[in-house]
């Protein structure tokens, strides 16, 4: 069965809109393709918002795309089997493909870089989401392509 992408792109962009963080709006937005409650699955990648915890360092979009790749492409069984590595090395492929297309398309995949901050980490107090935090913050858009992104990958098999 195939993925409406453009469904589950404005899917995790309305989520980040009513006041998702980046990760959890494009996670939220594949949730019910892994059968996960969609309050757990907000939950579990809550931390990855703001590049980590508001530390600014890998985007949580990219990586919420990143375990949703995991969840397709399991790496659950230890390495130092043919089948562990066979399924690691297919795992770490993906992920670095879907890095590489979200660096093609915004020049990074680090927050603040795509941000334009200077700041190593921020204040863990999330920003307020008001009508101005959504004019200075792209976040909104890099939740859509990251969303349409990750589609595209599980579209491909």
């Amino acid at each position: 069965m195939k993925i409406d992408v453009e469904e589950r792109s404005r899917r995790a962009k309305a989520f980040f809109l009513d006041g998702y963080n980046c990760s959890q709006s494009v996670f939220l937005a594949y949730c019910d393709l892994f059968g996960i409650d969609e309050r757990f699955g907000a939950t579990l990648v809550a931390p990855l918002g703001g590049g980590m915890g508001r530390l600014r360092e890998v985007c949580g979009t990219v990586s919420a795309s990143f375990i949703i790749a995991g969840l397709k492409y399991p790496a659950g069984i230890p390495a130092n089997t043919p089948e562990g590595k066979e399924a690691k090395t297919k795992n770490y492929t993906v992920i670095q493909e879907l890095a590489e297309r979200f660096k093609k398309e915004n020049g990074s995949i680090v927050c603040r870089e795509l941000l334009g901050l200077t700041k190593k980490k921020d204040d863990p107090i999330p920003s307020d989401r008001t009508e101005e935090y959504y004019k200075r913050r792209p976040c909104a858009e890099y939740v859509a392509i990251a969303a349409r992104i990750i589609g595209e990958k599980l579209n491909e098999e």
